[in-house]
């Protein structure tokens, strides 16, 4: 009788999990990086508080029609980035509908989490970037002061 009961609770929970984004995000079953990509995005729209009220409709359009767009495909290419970075036999075994599906229960439990995490990356990126900028900027004050030293020193010896 246990048994029996438990059997169907884990079934029906199963089912749950795997069906309630499809249904809420209205995409097709099974199609969790549509439905990934809906929630990240419905989930930055409405914690973003510095949109004005009159901007907010038009920034929600833009994202529907980017997300429609994508269908998925852009989820399915940054899971595929990360397999491909990391080379680990367990993490590409693992198809990348199942990425999508804990994605979406991560951001439907935690939501904003996936809009923090590209924000420290996009962050952490930029610092890079100024950080070769400044790098190549000193290399060229270098380049430029040799270059000076030696314009210096021909017109010295050309006044000679």
């Amino acid at each position: 009788m246990i048994k029996k009961f438990l059997l169907t609770s884990f079934l029906l929970f199963s089912s749950l999990i795997t069906i309630y984004p499809s249904k809420k995000e209205n995409t097709n079953f099974f199609d969790y990086c549509y439905s990934l990509e809906k929630i990240i995005s419905r989930n930055t729209l409405e914690k973003s508080k510095n949109l004005s009220k009159n901007f907010k409709p038009l920034a929600k359009d833009i994202t529907l029609l980017g997300i429609n767009k994508t269908k998925g495909n852009f989820a399915n290419k940054i899971i595929d980035q990360y397999k491909n970075s990391k080379k680990l036999f367990i993490i590409s075994f693992v198809p990348n509908q199942i990425y999508c599906l804990a994605g979406y229960w991560i951001e439907e439990v935690i939501p904003g989490k996936f809009e923090s995490i590209f924000y420290q990356k996009t962050k952490q990126k930029i610092n890079e970037y100024k950080n070769t900028k400044k790098e190549l900027d000193e290399f060229i004050k270098g380049i430029n002061l040799e270059y000076e030293s030696i314009k210096k020193e021909i017109n010295v010896f050309l006044e000679n």
